[in-house]
């Protein structure tokens, strides 16, 4: 049983802060921890195992000054940041890890990764780019494939209630991080976009019962304010793995108020649960693939250019209207391809929505800040 956690804002600053003291604290006690860098990996799996799944974060204040020997420099910036954040150790207490199919920086150094980390369990996931039927059979075939892995190592079977109960306790944990998004409806939200990112990126390094009581905590803390703070430009920002809570400040002591994001730390993996089925695998093999919104898992289902864009970017035009967005921060890192090629796409359906859109390219680094800064403020003044 999961103890009810106070001063939850404070939990999620020291659990940011100091990323990964609660994995060192179970690994200790015996728990197998498993490091995790994409929104496609199964977590409901890691944790009918027995295993605390943590995903890995980056370190944008910090230089990369190992992993550009193994890794040339045109692979994305946030995956060389967080390989050399691993290869200095700040990732040593991991027992393994799962490095799901994504992108080309993911899968064609994954092999460097396996090498020069060692760990006792790896695991590649080789998630298929498509949705259609014959897709959702053969991800069903890699999950099966991935538990008989977990199993082996941990020693212990995974069955289909297992996996169930996994599923139950993931959709209560997006339930009570849905709520609290919705406290970001009010103007002025009663919780700022550096709060809820600090959140977001402490929920990511707990189990998940003990990260749905950090969320309810934090929950509960903030809906006891009464907020005298003026109204300020409501932006939503969207992209990949932003993880930087510098960059979260930096917008929002331009005067914005960030209310919304559309990044793979935030609402896309909150934002879709698990059905509930009596085959849990194929439940998570169609979720996984069909509602988690990356560009990488992409199916046209429209019969129009239009209707195609509807079905990849309908759910930003839903988060404009439910959180009364001003404007849109594209935040895409260099060398991500993924997202690079679907930029003048979202654009465009952004800007179809009535709602002016700044994209910005750059590294992901505290050291570029000031120039993001410069930027955003001039799309400030724009929009009024």
């Amino acid at each position: 049983m999961t103890r009810p956690i106070a001063n939850g804002l404070a939990t999620a600053e020291k659990y940011t802060r100091d990323y990964g003291s609660r994995a060192k604290e179970l690994k200790a006690d015996g728990r197998k921890i498993i490091g995790y860098l994409s929104a496609l990996c199964p977590v409901e799996i890691l944790t009918a195992a027995g295993a605390a799944p943590v995903r890995l974060k980056g370190y944008s204040s910090d230089g990369i000054t190992k992993a550009d020997a193994h890794m040339e420099t045109i692979v994305c910036p946030f995956v060389r940041n967080v390989f050399d954040a691993a290869l200095k150790g700040r990732y040593e207490y991991l027992n393994g890890m799962v490095m799901p199919h994504l992108c080309d920086s993911i899968d064609r150094t994954s092999d460097i990764w396996s090498y020069n980390l060692g760990l006792p369990y790896w695991h590649f996931l080789n998630v298929p780019h498509l949705t259609d039927d014959s897709s959702i059979e053969f991800m069903k075939a890699i999950l099966r494939l991935f538990i008989g892995t977990l199993e082996r190592f941990t020693g212990t079977k995974i069955t289909d209630a297992d996996i169930s109960q996994a599923i139950s306790a993931h959709n209560e944990n997006r339930r009570a991080m849905r709520e609290l998004y919705s406290l970001r409806k009010q103007d002025p939200p009663l919780i700022t976009g550096v709060e809820m990112i600090r959140v977001l990126i402490a929920a990511m390094s707990l189990p998940v019962e003990e990260s749905t009581a950090l969320i309810k905590s934090v929950a509960a803390e903030v809906t006891q304010r009464t907020s005298e703070r003026r109204p300020s430009p409501r932006l939503m920002i969207a992209g990949g793995h932003i993880d930087s809570v510098a960059l979260i400040q930096t917008i929002e002591e331009s005067g914005a108020a960030v209310v919304m994001d559309d990044t793979t730390i935030g609402s896309k993996i909150y934002w879709s649960d698990v059905d509930v089925s009596d085959d849990p695998v194929d439940a998570i093999a169609r979720r996984y693939l069909r509602k988690v919104k990356v560009p990488t898992t992409y199916a046209g289902e429209g019969d129009t250019y239009e209707a195609n864009l509807n079905v990849r970017f309908g759910h930003m035009k839903r988060y404009i209207d439910e959180f009364s967005v001003d404007g849109v921060l594209l935040f895409i890192y260099k060398h991500c391809d993924p997202y690079g090629f679907d930029v003048p796409a979202m654009k465009s359906f952004v800007e179809s929505c009535g709602v002016p859109l700044l994209y910005v390219e750059d590294e992901y680094s505290e050291a570029t800040l000031p120039r993001t800064k410069t930027r955003v403020e001039a799309f400030l003044e724009m929009i009024g």
